[in-house]
């Protein structure tokens, strides 16, 4: 990805390992190439296990990389101590301090006297809304003000480059946008000197949202699999079609690790109308009925929405592992997504206030209504007089849109559906859809 702006940070084959590198070292970083510019703010997302946090260590110096190397203005990292500052997810504040002296802490430590720290700390508290709590201590502050404070600790030193790990997932919905509408007014008016931001970030929103820059990194091991510059103005439109494009594409990166990713959404292309079909086939979410169902009994107790990320961390979900199950109920025309909430549709509460067979009943109307696979299926086994084909007739046709390990577990997620609301089954040993016939006994797996 490249900027006419300069480089101020660039990572070149930069990669992480543990382990002896001679005897089978698990590679955590593969060799990677990245740049962060002046002038951009980046996101960097990924599943968990994909190196987010990792690689923001090696890149301010807390992580030593096991191969490749840092540069900041075209200097090795270890040559020199760049000014950086990290804003974390966990405040990480110091209890036994005041906001103001948790504030002057880096100041401190860095040699500064103690009427510049003051002045310094004061003016920075009041840009984030923190002047009057100056003696307060952590315990006596919600949640956003103490992330607040960790926002003006990392502030402080003015930092050229301002690293942020995931710093609003512990806050609830309406702080964590209070603090980003904030912080992008910071930015916006140039009323902080940092040139750059580099946010880790969970959130897909978050990031069309916030960044002039995306990455999307893959795992085992952790590598770039897309990065692209978001070319929508700010401030930022939840509601438009480019929006709402760039979220999708993102969406499908993640919760499509064995597809290669397509082009990024251009935003004059995305603001096009969309003639509302679907493609041929449209990778199946690989999520079981069971999951499906219970999480739309989840929502029902909600009140019928609730926050995505919410639900997750409720639940003790990596956010995806949620992520698939939510899209299968979308696909399925269940749930509504739509900023980050999910929510009920008419055909999700029938779903829920159903008994067991009108459940399998709608579910496979629903699939066969909204799902191409599934329809192809059905349609060819009906076309067939003792109802029984090969996989092997339907392997080859998925084989043209997919990798053949995608082929596999779109047919696996095929039978689960399929099997589930009665549609057809599968013989595991013979390798055959078939519908069973009344009167004749069935093989099953």
């Amino acid at each position: 990805m490249k900027s006419l702006n300069h480089a101020i940070i660039e990572a070149r084959k930069l990669e992480k390992f543990y382990g002896d590198p001679g005897d089978n070292p698990i590679q955590v970083i593969a060799p990677t190439d990245l740049t962060v510019y002046a002038g951009e703010i980046l996101a960097v997302l990924g599943p968990s296990g994909s190196g987010k946090s990792t690689l923001l260590r090696m890149l301010t110096g807390l992580s030593k990389p096991s191969a490749g190397e840092v540069l900041w203005h075209g200097k090795p990292l270890g040559a020199q101590a760049p000014n950086v500052s990290i804003v974390f997810q966990s405040f990480a504040l110091f209890p036994w301090l005041t906001v103001l002296e948790n504030v002057e802490a880096p100041l401190k430590a860095r040699g500064f006297g103690e009427v510049d720290r003051r002045k310094r700390s004061l003016k920075i508290l009041e840009t984030v809304g923190l002047d009057g709590f100056e003696t307060a201590y952590p315990k006596e502050l919600s949640g956003g003000m103490k992330q607040r404070v960790g926002f003006a600790r990392a502030m402080v030193v003015e930092p050229e480059v301002l690293f942020m790990d995931e710093p609003f997932s512990a806050l609830d919905v309406l702080t964590a946008e209070n603090l980003r509408s904030e912080l992008m007014e910071l930015w916006a008016n140039k009323s902080i000197p940092t040139r750059a931001v580099y946010l880790v970030t969970h959130n897909i929103e978050e990031a069309v949202l916030l960044a002039d820059r995306i990455i999307v990194l893959g795992k085992n091991p952790g590598r770039i699999r897309t990065d692209f510059h978001v070319g929508l103005a700010q401030p930022r439109d939840r509601n438009s079609p480019p929006f709402v494009h760039y979220v999708d594409f993102v969406y499908k990166v993640l919760t499509q690790p064995e597809t290669a990713p397509a082009e990024a959404p251009d935003a004059e292309a995305a603001e096009a109308p969309v003639d509302g079909k679907r493609a041929r086939f449209q990778m199946m979410p690989h999520a079981r009925p069971g999951g499906i169902g219970g999480m739309l009994e989840i929502l029902a107790d909600r009140g019928g929405h609730d926050d995505i990320y919410h639900i997750a961390d409720d639940l003790s979900f990596e956010i995806d592992d949620l992520l698939p199950i939510v899209e299968a109920s979308a696909l399925l025309g269940f749930v509504k997504v739509s900023e980050g909430d999910v929510e009920l549709t008419p055909e999700g509460h029938a779903f829920v206030d159903a008994d067991i067979a009108e459940r399998k009943e709608q579910f496979g109307a629903a699939a066969l209504d909204h799902v191409a696979l599934i329809r192809q299926i059905k349609r060819a086994l009906d076309s067939k007089s003792n109802r029984t084909l090969p996989d092997e007739f339907f392997h080859d046709t998925l084989d043209e849109h997919f990798s053949e390990q995608e082929t596999v577990d779109q047919l696996q997620t095929a039978v689960h559906w399929g099997r589930y609301a009665g549609l057809f089954d599968y013989d595991a040993g013979t390798r055959k859809f078939y519908i069973p016939q009344p009167n004749i006994e069935a093989v099953r797996d």
